[in-house]
């Protein structure tokens, strides 16, 4: 019987390995260091395989090729491009809004080049970075200045820490909103340094809450849009406009927090209707924040817009510069924001707004040509079938409305649910993971979000 001092004689060693031909590609591609690192990796698993197992590894007469794909499992990024078939369009976990080509050139091009992020041409001097971005929104909100700093979060901290530290703000009971990772409005509040004064109740609130609660130390009257949840039934909200004329009698602005803030009307396309800044602006609202990672369509940002004297207030901040966004979120940003100017085109060359307007017969169109080609693949264990379904907007927008929508679905033929599982763990495991959602049962592709049809035939069969 061979010994496992024989066994752990027959493992090669490093500096035999480095100078073995099949290795130069390997420290040509990743480097010295890092094949080195590897082969001392594997190495420590050999032995401790003939340790556990009294026999070499199955790779042992190939050292090379097991060390490229230990080398390419390392160097995989932790950010994979997926197929997002969940049926969310906006998915947060998924990275949100999809970048039209024009934010991907503008994004390239600061990375690769110096730029004027905080340099004014005219006076050869130091200048703001939001200036640029500030006239841009201006003209498509009608507000008279803007600030942008990296997301939503971000900005009503600093909207409230800037005109409001420790002064009391008014909102209402049923616009105590909580967003992703149990982050809420009151938490905000305390962090900015505010004393938050509830009215109203979770269903109804009045006009006469809002005045009875007001006094000296009211900094704000603050309205949050519930985009993530909706009170249906005996309810009762006041409206911008009417919370505008009594800030007007008292002399205290009005702020709201617009969450997902669509620059557009989405009725146009039958999509459901959305409050929209500049409809906030003209009713008379002082400040009003908005993301820019969802309806509207762009990078993740916190984008704030209102009167000028309070915009000042919260451009010189402390907070601002921590909060800031950088050089890349600016260039995708004032990208997404120019297709707004041609509003003719904006369906074809924004992503969300492509994907949510979007044809049910289309999709399912798309669902009957790949049928044949899946069932062919997956038909001896799975009943595969075409299906309409109803997908969602996703990340808090429109959380009640559906769009309508078509499927790929898949049956185990068992009923087991183990058998659904290993399916849905192999299509993650697909060059391109493939992400679904299961359901009665069922694994659901929709297809809403495929617009690479070949590449995802292609990724199913590599």
């Amino acid at each position: 019987m061979t010994t496992d001092r024989t066994l752990y004689s027959q493992l090669p060693a490093i500096d035999r390995l480095l100078r073995d031909a099949s290795f130069s590609t390997l420290l040509h591609h990743f480097g010295h260091t890092q094949v080195v690192n590897t082969l001392r990796e594997m190495l420590e698993n050999a032995r401790e395989h003939i340790r556990q197992q009294e026999k070499l590894p199955s790779w042992n007469d190939d050292w090379a090729t097991q060390a490229q794909l230990q080398l390419e499992s390392h160097q995989r990024s932790a950010l994979l491009p997926v197929f997002n078939l969940t049926g969310t369009v906006l998915h947060t976990n998924l990275g949100r809004a999809l970048q039209s080509e024009a934010a991907i050139e503008a994004v390239t091009q600061v990375m690769r080049h110096p730029v004027t992020l905080e340099y004014d041409l005219h006076g050869a001097e130091r200048g703001h970075r939001d200036r640029a971005l500030a006239g841009l929104l201006c003209e498509l909100t009608g507000a008279e200045d803007a600030c942008i700093v990296n997301n939503n979060a971000a900005a009503v901290l600093l909207m409230l820490a800037a005109c409001a530290s420790s002064e009391e703000v008014v909102v209402s009971r049923g616009e105590l909103v909580e967003i992703g990772g149990a982050f809420r409005i009151p938490d905000v509040m305390r962090q900015a340094g505010c004393q938050l004064v509830e009215v109203g109740t979770t269903n109804r609130t009045h006009l006469k809450d809002y005045r009875q609660a007001a006094n000296e130390n009211t900094a704000l009257l603050m309205k949050v849009h519930t985009s993530n949840y909706q009170v249906a039934g005996f309810t009762k909200a006041v409206d911008e406009a009417e919370l505008v004329a009594l800030g007007n009698e008292l002399n205290i602005p009005v702020v709201t927090d617009l969450g997902s803030g669509s620059l557009v009307d989405l009725t146009q396309w039958g999509l459901p209707e959305e409050p929209m800044p500049q409809q906030l602006i003209a009713a008379g609202v002082s400040l009003v924040s908005f993301s820019g990672d969802k309806l509207l369509g762009g990078p993740q940002a916190g984008i704030i817009v209102g009167k000028k004297e309070l915009i000042a207030r919260i451009q010189s901040h402390p907070l601002k510069r921590a909060l800031r966004a950088d050089k890349m979120t600016l260039a995708a940003l004032e990208a997404t924001l120019r297709l707004y100017q041609h509003p003719e085109t904006l369906v074809e060359r924004l992503p969300t707004l492509r994907l949510l307007t979007r044809n049910a017969s289309e999709i399912t169109e798309l669902a009957q040509r790949l049928l044949p080609a899946l069932e062919s693949k997956f038909g001896e264990q799975f009943s595969v079938c075409v299906e309409a379904c109803l997908s969602q907007i996703g990340s808090g927008s429109l959380p009640v409305d559906r769009l309508p929508s078509a499927a790929v679905t898949f049956t185990p033929k068992d009923g087991r649910g183990t058998t659904l599982s290993a399916l849905t763990q192999a299509l993650r495991e697909r060059p391109q993971p493939i992400i679904g959602r299961i359901s009665d049962g069922r694994l659901w592709l929709d297809l809403r979000c495929l617009e690479d049809e070949a590449g995802f035939m292609e990724n199913l069969n590599p």
